[in-house]
């Protein structure tokens, strides 16, 4: 290897470093802050605390009603995330197998949805939820999600199903199986890759998402992680400490989903460059 290139690649190495460096910062100070009491994260912030304690953590644990704000997250996570799965994989299976002007139009105006700003429709919003009964209520913030989500993973669908051969499914209609035999015992099963990829994406989002829960959920009893977490971040005063230890409580269960969903994406990658 020659001089020069020795050096780009230390160079390329060092800009990764640094990188990987920025994007591990924030959680490092999450992290070691949720353990130290608020004077402590004052004086000093980047430090390890003088004691790893939990004292903030049972304190949120009780404040926050977490095994209930926990419960409220994951219903409406894993609800509107197989949801919009479903949905999503069926449409575009049906919008791909069956190509004509009528499949384009509808393909198009399912997009278009993904070009209009969220913070637009927020009044309006608010409105019609209140007329139809589902504001202040998960069936209500789980429909409107399954609304929000939808185009993203059909568009990703709709691209994975067109390299899908359509012989596998032909052979499968002539051995006896039926439509809905052949989308889910033999088409699903192939959209392994894009599912992974689309159940990340949607529950990242989901998990996180602070503000269409804020707008639609009034009930304490039916807050979710980030919206309860609020109250520790207030116009006047922020209890550091106790925020902190939430942000943490929260992080962990979708950084284990993560870690285990990581192999599927993987595959996934392996998939796409064995048929590329």
């Amino acid at each position: 290897m020659k001089q020069g290139q020795r050096i780009a690649k230390l160079v390329l190495e060092l800009i990764m470093i640094a990188f990987g460096v920025l994007f591990f910062l924030p959680l490092y100070l999450t992290f070691v802050n949720a353990f130290k009491r608020y004077d402590e994260i004052l004086i000093s912030t980047a430090s390890l605390p003088e004691r790893f304690s939990l004292d903030n953590f049972i304190t949120v644990w009780q404040q926050l009603q977490f095994p209930l704000v926990f419960a409220n997250s994951l219903v409406i996570t894993v609800i509107s995330v197989l949801g919009a799965l479903l949905l999503s994989s069926a449409a575009a299976y049906q919008l791909v197998r069956k190509p004509g002007k009528l499949s384009n139009v509808i393909f198009l105006m399912i997009l278009a949805a993904m070009v209009i700003p969220f913070q637009t429709m927020m009044i309006p919003l608010v409105s019609v939820a209140k007329d139809f009964g589902l504001n202040n209520s998960l069936l209500g913030i789980i429909v409107m999600y399954l609304g929000f989500g939808t185009p993203l993973a059909l568009f990703l669908y709709h691209g994975f199903i067109k390299g899908v051969p359509v012989e596998l499914e032909e052979a499968a209609t002539i051995d006896g199986c039926t439509p809905a035999g052949v989308f889910f015992r033999i088409l699903l099963p192939l959209l392994k890759p894009i599912t992974s990829t689309v159940a990340i994406l949607h529950t990242l989002w989901i998990w996180n998402d602070f503000l269409l829960p804020y707008i639609m959920l009034s009930s304490k009893a039916k807050q979710t992680i980030p919206l309860a977490s609020y109250i520790y971040f207030g116009e006047y005063a922020n209890e550091w400490s106790l925020g902190l230890a939430a942000l943490t409580m929260a992080i962990i269960p979708i950084l284990v989903f993560f870690l285990f969903m990581q192999k599927y994406i993987i595959q996934g990658v392996m998939t796409g460059a064995v048929k590329g």
